[in-house]
């Protein structure tokens, strides 16, 4: 995922990752307070300058370039969007894959948990047969025991 990125329609160019720079840049508020400052002196050029009028009022020159920067910023904008909406699908793939990855390691480890703990559970039942035989042989050989100190004693 760290080497593989996604970039929409428009794939890994220039064109792509300056559409992005500059859709992100619309948004700041370095932008809105320049566009409005270059507006407060492009009204005021025009309205107080008497010999100086490139675009008296009604402002169809300032009109014009709202417009142009309108028609270029809606398409930027949504490649932006479309790009970042590929990345994080290719995020959501991974996570999941990384989930079920996860997923898979912890059954093996509960497998791998059960299969000692059997192992474990079939020493501990052995162990206590032994012990049960063990009991049974001291029983006899304590009755053999007895047994033979009776003839013995008997004689």
């Amino acid at each position: 995922m760290a080497a593989e990125q996604h970039h929409g329609a428009f794939g890994q160019d220039a064109f792509g990752r300056g559409a992005e720079k500059t859709a992100r840049f619309f948004g700041t508020p370095q932008y809105i307070i320049g566009q409005s400052i270059v507006v407060v002196i492009w009204i005021a050029l025009n309205a107080l300058a008497v010999s100086f009028r490139w675009d008296p009022y009604p402002f169809i020159l300032l009109n014009l370039a709202f417009s142009t920067q309108a028609a270029y910023a809606a398409p930027l904008i949504l490649l932006a969007q479309t790009r970042q909406a590929d990345r994080d699908k290719d995020h959501e793939v991974f996570v999941e894959r990384s989930h079920d990855k996860m997923e898979r390691l912890a059954q093996q480890r509960v497998a791998a948990i059960k299969a000692e703990t059997d192992k474990l559970t079939n020493l501990l039942e052995s162990n206590t047969d032994l012990t049960r035989q063990d009991k049974e042989l001291t029983e006899q050989v304590a009755e053999l025991t007895k047994q033979i100190h009776a003839a013995l004693t008997k004689t």
